[in-house]
């Protein structure tokens, strides 16, 4: 229903969550290279359990690969930057959930990019960097879905 996409991952354990978030909502997880760690680290394994095996995972070189690959979605960048914040926005199936690297977050020069139709923040109190990715997703992907009646669901 929704395509969650890691722009230059670092953490492996994050995208190890990331995977099992996507298993168990149908979603499918992109993640644009470079990754800071290889797709067999012991810990993305460790994280992503039994369950990254039942999730769709696809690995593009670069975010113009990743472009391609979803062209005509409407892409959601999720970001410090924005005003918007993530409840705000009226979720379709099919759209796609962008996010940056744990480090410095997403890069301006991707965040607006001509390809992302909206950006949006979730919110945090002053004082603090940033929210862990894979809980930024899972926060995200559960707002999409409640929007979209958690179809596919039992």
């Amino acid at each position: 229903m929704f395509d969650i996409v890691f722009y230059r991952p670092e953490i492996p354990p994050n995208t190890g969550n990331a995977m099992r978030l996507a298993a168990v909502t149908g979603t499918r997880l992109h993640l644009i290279r470079p990754l800071g760690y290889s797709m067999d680290d012991a810990r993305l394994r460790r994280a992503g359990m039994d369950y990254r095996d039942r999730a769709t995972v696809t690995v593009h070189d670069d975010l113009e690969a990743c472009q391609v690959a979803l062209a005509d979605r409407r892409v959601i960048a999720f970001t410090v930057d924005a005003d918007p914040i993530y409840t705000d926005m009226q979720y379709r199936a099919g759209d796609v959930l962008l996010f940056g690297p744990e480090s410095v977050g997403l890069p301006d020069e991707v965040q607006r990019d001509p390809w992302v139709d909206e950006r949006v923040r979730i919110p945090m109190v002053a004082g603090v960097r940033s929210l862990n990715l894979s809980n930024a997703a899972a926060i995200a992907v559960y707002e999409a879905w409640r929007q979209n009646g958690f179809a596919g669901s039992r």
